[in-house]
């Protein structure tokens, strides 16, 4: 297998996000390094999950 990778100019005018996961990544352009790390120490069923209701987004 051979991948050949050119680098050009990239320009991002906006990002909307809608949502999110408990473990997320946006990733715009190069990174040399990305290290995560998260921790959680609630237990599972003190957890309230759903139902989410939509932010507003100012008249989008």
């Amino acid at each position: 297998m051979e991948l050949n990778v050119i680098n050009r100019e990239l320009n991002v005018g906006e990002i909307h996000v809608i949502g999110i996961t408990t473990s997320s990544l946006l990733l715009v352009g190069d990174a040399n390094t990305i290290q995560l790390a998260s921790t959680f120490d609630t237990p599972a069923e003190s957890l309230i999950i759903g139902p989410f209701v939509p932010l507003s987004t100012g008249g989008r």
